[in-house]
């Protein structure tokens, strides 16, 4: 028989599904606690897409929220996609949150995706995770052909080296040189040293 266990439920649906009630998801997840004879202590309900994160998402913040200070044992789902639509690696993650917080999973339609079970749990947090990291290399290969096709592109990557940077305030000395402006002022708006620019007008003295 299953332990009896405090159930918040979660229940999504994106404000680009036109049409969609979340009453729907609830009716079904509410049922499903009342047979097994757990017990609904809190819901959830978001209208968002599942592609954003907590930082958009109030309700799911709020959910892992409670879920650290233990208020439920057991978060309910309609699908896993209800859950997180953000990529195999952000959704790994939200369940290895809900793990290290002692609270287990169950997602209603999927039941093999579930880690209410402790038979199957350590075996779908080791699919789920060789599925993240298989998503993350193949970001990173993205990425990596990005950056060559920029680079072969004569696109100019990421901040300016220290002679680049170097290299352009010494124009700007040399031309605020130019401008009769002097050394202690030269040195200041262009980030240089006054030794330095000293030299660079005793070498512009020499090529006039």
């Amino acid at each position: 028989m299953t332990k009896p266990m405090r159930v918040a439920i979660y229940a999504r649906v994106s404000t680009t599904d036109k049409g969609q009630d979340p009453e729907n998801q609830l009716r079904e997840l509410r049922a499903w606690c009342a047979n097994s004879s757990h017990k609904v202590v809190t819901e959830y309900i978001e209208h968002e897409t599942g592609r954003k994160g907590t930082d958009t998402r109030k309700q799911l913040a709020a959910l892992f929220d409670a879920a650290g200070k233990r208020k439920f044992d057991l978060v309910l789902v309609w699908s896993l996609d209800r859950l997180s639509r953000e990529g195999t690696l952000e959704t790994m993650n939200h369940l290895r949150r809900f793990t290290t917080y002692g609270v287990a999973f169950h997602s209603y339609t999927e039941p093999l995706l579930s880690t209410d079970n402790e038979m199957v749990r350590d075996i779908v947090l080791a699919v789920l995770a060789s599925s993240a990291k298989m998503e993350a290399q193949k970001i990173s290969t993205r990425t990596k052909a990005g950056l060559a096709r920029a680079r072969a592109q004569g696109i100019t990557l990421g901040r300016p080296t220290v002679e680049e940077a170097k290299a352009g305030n010494v124009a700007k000395a040399r031309r605020l040189l130019g401008e009769g402006k002097g050394i202690c002022k030269v040195a200041k708006l262009a980030g240089l040293g006054v030794g330095t620019v000293s030299r660079l007008k005793d070498a512009w003295r020499g090529k006039r």
